[in-house]
């Protein structure tokens, strides 16, 4: 694509300023690299270092007008970054806490925004996060995004406020899978959008590591609904053909921290619940993980039981507070109190938010204390 001279100086003047309104204490310690424009997201990319150093403390994305940015690493990230290279920071490095203690709060299913409804929660929320976004443009009722672009901006706001309420050096764990947009006639093709390497991005310029990437192998055949494959078995010309898909990625990632894992092993409030939770038995070797799906009326893509339940005994302690603000169905609420831990819901659809609410109800004994809000007020009873 073909710009105006002084494109790349324009673009460099919208960061600037940029930089000036949201990184003030440090503004007068990074400058900005070259600006590149990227021809699959379209946008205008450009590195954020600090000052005569080689490093990287992050990236800005302008859009293609060069009006306005639309995307940049968290903020909190590039200023820790810029500490641990500087001593010169304006702002004094918070001092860490030797044993961790999580923040005292009840289970909680609630209707709402997640980006709205996390503001409200303080850090060391949740020890765990696990869940599913959703589809892009796969179902009508996700329909719901301008264009791609717009989707990725959502995910990347719910991803900062997880980011936010996560403990230092937990994880998330999110099952995604690129997804299949039909063709319109039969003189246009299908597209298949990689959504699992544009969170990858997002997750990245946050500050999550990425620690594995999980395969989720449903039984064959699960996928022929998709119509993937029925040309080339009909047809068998070269370069037609195309898998059907059978499976699914389950990408975990660690909220990043100079400290090993080891160390929110040894440093947890009661090491009674660590031992408690011990893997005991068989166990998973393999990244390969054979699970059936499941199917539930009122939603059209629930979490299996098995794959929640696996995902938690892994990546948590009893006692943790497991986070889904994709809630969905509360398959991830229901598995985390069987499982002793305890659970954090939301969505903002009023059907899921009843179907999580009968689904919980019908589980939790009543002596267990479960907050059910609306946008973070209690239900009148």
């Amino acid at each position: 694509m073909n710009f105006e001279k002084g494109s790349t100086n324009a673009v460099r003047n919208i960061v600037k300023s940029w930089i000036t309104d949201n990184l003030m204490e440090i503004a007068d310690l990074i400058e900005c690299g070259l600006p590149e424009y990227d021809d699959r997201l379209k946008v205008w990319r450009i590195t954020i270092k600090p000052i005569h150093k080689v490093a990287t403390l992050g990236e800005i994305q302008v859009d293609q007008e060069i009006t306005k940015v639309v995307d940049f690493t968290n903020t909190s990230l590039v200023i820790d970054r810029l500490q641990k290279i500087s001593n010169n920071v304006k702002s004094a490095k918070t001092t860490r806490k030797n044993v961790f203690i999580p923040a005292p709060i009840p289970n909680k299913v609630i209707l709402g925004d997640s980006i709205a409804v996390l503001e409200d929660f303080p850090p060391d929320t949740a020890q765990l996060i696990v869940t599913s976004p959703p589809y892009y443009n796969a179902k009508t009722e996700y329909s719901e995004y301008v264009d791609y672009q717009e989707y990725l901006d959502f995910l990347r706001k719910v991803f900062i406020r997880c980011h936010q309420v996560l403990s230092e050096g937990r994880f998330i764990v999110i099952n995604v899978s690129p997804v299949l947009i039909k063709r319109t006639s039969r003189n246009t093709s299908s597209k298949r959008i990689p959504i699992p390497f544009d969170i990858h991005r997002i997750l990245d310029n946050i500050g999550f590591d990425f620690i594995d990437d999980i395969i989720w192998e449903k039984p064959e055949g699960a996928g022929w609904n998709l119509g993937r494959g029925r040309r080339f078995k009909a047809d068998r010309q070269p370069l037609q053909y195309k898998p059907v898909t059978v499976t699914e990625y389950v990408l975990v990632y660690r909220k990043r921290t100079d400290k090993l894992i080891d160390w929110n092993i040894r440093h947890h409030y009661d090491q009674k619940l660590v031992e408690d939770s011990k893997i005991t038995g068989d166990y998973d070797v393999t990244n390969i993980w054979k699970i059936h799906p499941s199917t539930n009326k009122h939603h059209p893509a629930v979490f299996p039981d098995e794959l929640v339940r696996r995902i938690i005994r892994y990546y948590s302690f009893k006692g943790d507070m497991v986070l889904d603000p994709f809630g969905g169905s509360g398959t991830v609420g229901r598995v985390a109190y069987e499982m002793g831990r305890r659970f954090l819901l939301i969505d903002k659809e009023p059907s899921y938010y009843e179907l999580m609410k009968k689904t919980i109800s019908e589980l939790v004994s009543s002596d267990v204390r479960v907050d059910y809000l609306i946008e973070n007020h209690l239900e009148e009873e």
